[in-house]
């Protein structure tokens, strides 16, 4: 096929169209880390995407006690072990993220992850551009749906109204990163953190846990409400006899802004949606994972990402089709 080699933005990097339809034509590789609920909602999303392929799995016991489920894939315990990964998709706890994220692309492969310790963004965000400018690669942070994908409804809301108020409003439902929180805690088998929206984006936290053997609800109660996922809310405990018989993955967000276009006053916004959220979290993360192919060396949030690059195919196409 002929190309007319001529200049084009893609992303924040001049390449020809030939280029970019090179790129287009040949299967994004994608390695998921991790095999939990993000995880295995990952695999789907990839399965799914007409751009990708799947390099491989990584998980701590690699191929040991495959899944059934993951049989037409390649199974490791360590990323380097898979040939040809484009980008690795870190479905892990939060807290690891930036330690996969630094060693990953020291490999060379890009990374994405849905990081969402709201205080921490701006510190991972500073440490892993040095990575990613010493390994040319690309990362994506903080990038499940808040952060992530309300984080870019926030900043079109603020550009709308420049003056005025934002309240992000949670649930009613399951947090991933509370729960995954107060499983790491001594004494705890299982646990669901659950969010209550109480207005003005302030939320109660109302946490059930499986106790071990010998565990004190009180000792637990405390670790939970001195950990900053959990410090600045109202946070309940509640011992129960099992996790599964009360989980539900549904979650759903409200975001409103009243404020002023130019010196025009009373302008309102809001922006409703009601979710699975693992399976939203793992949607996004495939989609920023193609945005990385498309940008220049470094670390960047979604709303440094132009919208366009989440969608598969040209910029062309989704003009014609959606602009």
């Amino acid at each position: 096929m002929f190309f007319v080699e001529k200049p084009y933005i893609c992303g924040q990097q001049i390449v020809t169209i030939g280029t970019i339809q090179d790129k287009l034509m040949k299967k994004i590789r994608a390695a998921v880390v991790g095999y939990g609920n993000i995880g295995q909602y990952t695999v789907e999303a990839l399965e799914a995407a007409p751009d990708f392929e799947i390099a491989g799995i990584v998980r701590r016991r690699g191929a040991q006690d495959k899944p059934a489920r993951l049989a037409a894939y390649e199974v490791v315990d360590d990323i380097a072990r898979l040939k040809d990964v484009d980008v690795a998709i870190l479905a892990a706890p939060t807290r690891s993220c930036p330690e996969y994220a630094e060693k990953i692309t020291a490999l060379g492969i890009n990374t994405v992850d849905s990081y969402d310790i709201h205080t921490g963004i701006l510190d991972y965000r500073a440490k892993q551009m040095e990575n990613n400018r010493k390994t040319h690669t690309v990362s994506v942070i903080s990038a499940g749906w808040d952060p992530g994908s309300d984080s870019v409804v926030r900043v079109l809301m603020e550009s709308l109204a420049p003056k005025g108020l934002s309240y992000t409003n949670f649930g009613p439902g399951m947090s991933m990163g509370h729960s995954v929180c107060v499983r790491s805690k001594e004494g705890v088998k299982n646990a669901l953190s659950v969010t209550i929206p109480l207005g003005e984006g302030i939320h109660r936290r109302m946490v059930y846990v499986e106790l071990e053997d010998g565990a004190k609800l009180e000792d637990v109660t405390a670790a939970i409400k001195a950990d900053p996922y959990f410090a600045h809310d109202e946070t309940h405990v509640f011992a129960v006899a099992s996790v599964d018989d009360v989980r539900d993955m549904g979650h759903g967000v409200h975001l409103v802004r009243k404020g002023v276009s130019g010196k025009t006053q009373n302008q309102r916004f809001e922006f409703n949606m009601s979710i699975n959220n693992p399976a939203l979290t793992a949607q996004v993360l495939v989609n920023v994972a193609r945005a990385s192919m498309r940008l220049q060396p470094g670390c960047y949030t979604m709303p440094e990402i132009p919208v366009i690059d989440l969608l598969p195919g040209t910029r062309e196409e989704v003009v014609a089709t959606l602009v």
